[in-house]
C-alpha cells in the first residue's frame, strides 16, 4: 500500500461509515415507522352494532394491507364513546395527550362531530369525521376547523337529491317524522329545501327523540293529507318505526334518510319494509365489480352484509393509506396530510369519492328501493337496498351554487320555516 492510497483510504473511510451508518439508520426508520391513529366508536349502548360495523370496515382494509400503509405500522387504538358526545371529547383528549395518535377518526351522531371538531383545532391533530355527517364542519367557516377533513357526507347532502326524486314521483305533500337532534334536522331539511323549490309542500315535522322505542303518541297525528311519510330514524328507531307505522295501517309510502333503511337494520326487518324508499352514498346491492368484491369478503369475514357505516370506515383506510403512499410511510405533518388527502380522487366500493374546496367529498347518491331477492350468487331470497336511480358526483351543495347556498342560514329544527304546517 502507498503512502498516497494509505491517505486516501483514510480519509474516505469515516465518510463512507458515514454514508452506510445513515443508510442503515434510514432503513431502521422506515422499519420502525407507527401511524397511530385514535378510533372513536360506540362499542356499547344502543348503537354498539354501529361501532362494531365501523370498526370491522376499517380493520377489513387494515388486513387487505398486511397492518401497514406504505411501509408505516399501523396501530389503531379503539376507543369507546357510547354515542355520548360529552365522552368522546374526553376520548378524543385521552388519545391525543396520552397515546400521541396522529389523528382522530370516527364518532358516530353529528352532535358528537361538532363536539369533536373544536378538540382537533385546539390540539392541532387530524380529525376523520368517517361517520358524523355534522353540515356545518364543512360548509360556513372552514378556517374553524384547518384539521378536518370530511370522509363520509354531510346529512342533507343525499337528501337533497331525495327531496329532488319525491318531486319527480309526482308527491305533493309530505310529513316528516325524524329524531330530534342535528343529524335530524340537516336531514329533513336538506330535502325539505329541494322538495319545496320544486314545488312541493312539507306539512308537517314531528321530532320524537333520540333512542324512542315507541311512536304510538306520535303515528296518530300524521296529517291524512299528506302523499307519504319522509322517516329519518337512528339506531334501533330504524327497526321499530316503520313497524309500528304499518301496524297502524298506515299504507301510503315511506321515504326515509339514508340510516333508516341501512344494511345493519336490515336484516332485522321484516317484508313489511319492502317498497321502502332511502338515499345514500352507499348501497351494499351496488353490482359493480369493487363492490360486489367488497360485499363478498366482507361477509365472509363478519357473517353479515356491511352497512353504510362498514364501508365508509373501509373507504376511510383507504384513503389514509393513499396519503401515506404519497409521503412513503411518513406522517409530515397535520396541514401536509389534510392538503394531500384533500387532492384524492379514489374509486372506492360506493364508487367514485372526491373533494370539494371545503374538504367534503365529491360523490354519487343512491335511491334505493327495499327488495326481496337473490344476490351476489347468495343462495336465498334477502331484503336489499336495490339502487333504482344514480345521481352521479352530487356536490354537499347540490345543483346550487356555494355562494347561493351559503347565503342561507344552517338547516336547524326551525329552518326552512314549516311554511305548510
Amino acid at each position: 500500500m502507498t503512502v498516497k492510497f494509505a491517505k486516501l483510504l483514510y480519509v474516505l473511510l469515516p465518510t463512507t461509515a458515514l454514508v452506510l451508518g445513515a443508510a442503515w439508520s434510514s432503513g431502521v426508520q422506515a422499519q420502525d415507522r407507527e401511524l397511530r391513529i385514535g378510533f372513536i366508536a360506540p362499542m356499547t349502548g344502543p348503537f354498539a352494532q354501529v361501532g362494531k360495523d365501523m370498526v370491522d370496515g376499517f380493520n377489513m382494509y387494515l388486513e387487505e394491507a398486511k397492518g401497514e400503509f406504505a411501509g408505516a405500522k399501523v396501530k389503531l387504538i379503539v376507543e369507546d364513546d357510547q354515542a355520548k358526545p360529552d365522552t368522546g371529547v374526553t376520548k378524543a383528549k385521552k388519545l391525543i395527550l396520552q397515546d400521541k395518535v396522529h389523528m382522530l377518526v370516527g364518532g358516530v351522531l353529528a352532535s358528537t362531530g361538532y363536539a369533536l371538531a373544536p378538540v382537533s383545532t385546539s390540539d392541532k391533530t387530524v380529525y376523520l369525521p368517517s361517520v358524523p355527517a355534522s353540515d356545518d364542519l364543512t360548509q360556513r367557516d372552514l378556517s374553524k376547523f384547518p384539521y378536518l377533513i370530511r370522509t363520509g357526507w354531510t346529512s342533507s347532502q343525499p337528501h337533497h337529491a331525495l327531496g329532488q326524486w319525491a318531486c319527480d314521483q309526482g308527491f305533493k305533500k309530505v310529513a316528516a317524522v325524524a329524531a330530534d337532534y342535528a343529524f335530524g334536522y340537516e336531514v329533513v331539511g336538506g330535502f325539505q329545501k329541494v322538495f319545496e323549490d320544486c314545488g312541493g309542500q312539507v306539512v308537517q315535522k314531528i321530532w320524537p327523540p333520540l333512542n324512542t322505542k315507541d311512536f304510538g303518541p306520535y303515528i296518530p297525528t300524521l296529517k291524512s293529507d299528506a302523499d307519504a311519510v319522509l322517516s329519518l330514524m337512528v339506531g334501533p328507531m330504524a327497526l321499530q318505526f316503520p313497524k309500528q307505522l304499518r301496524q297502524a295501517g298506515f299504507k301510503k309510502p315511506i321515504i326515509g334518510g339514508g340510516t333508516s333503511y341501512d344494511e345493519f337494520a336490515l336484516p332485522f326487518m321484516d317484508d313489511g319494509v319492502i317498497g321502502d324508499v332511502s338515499a345514500l352514498q352507499y348501497s351494499a346491492a351496488l353490482e359493480t365489480p369493487r363492490n360486489t368484491a367488497f360485499v363478498k369478503k366482507y361477509r365472509t369475514a363478519y357473517g353479515k352484509v356491511p352497512s353504510y357505516y362498514s364501508e365508509t370506515n373501509y373507504t376511510t383506510a383507504l384513503l389514509i393509506d393513499e396519503v401515506m403512499k404519497q409521503t412513503k410511510g411518513a406522517f409530515t405533518s397535520p396541514e401536509d396530510f389534510v392538503k394531500r388527502m384533500s387532492a384524492l380522487k379514489v374509486e372506492a366500493p360506493r364508487g367514485p369519492v372526491s373533494f370539494d374546496d371545503m374538504r367534503n367529498p365529491v360523490q354519487n347518491i343512491y335511491i334505493k328501493k327495499v327488495e326481496k331477492k337473490k344476490l351476489f350468487g347468495y343462495d336465498k331470497d334477502e331484503l336489499w337496498n336495490t339502487v333504482i336511480k344514480t345521481y352521479p358526483n352530487v356536490s354537499q351543495f347540490w345543483t346550487y351554487s356555494k355562494e347561493t347556498f351559503l347565503k342561507q342560514p344552517a338547516y336547524s329544527r326551525d329552518f326552512p320555516a314549516c311554511k305548510f304546517c
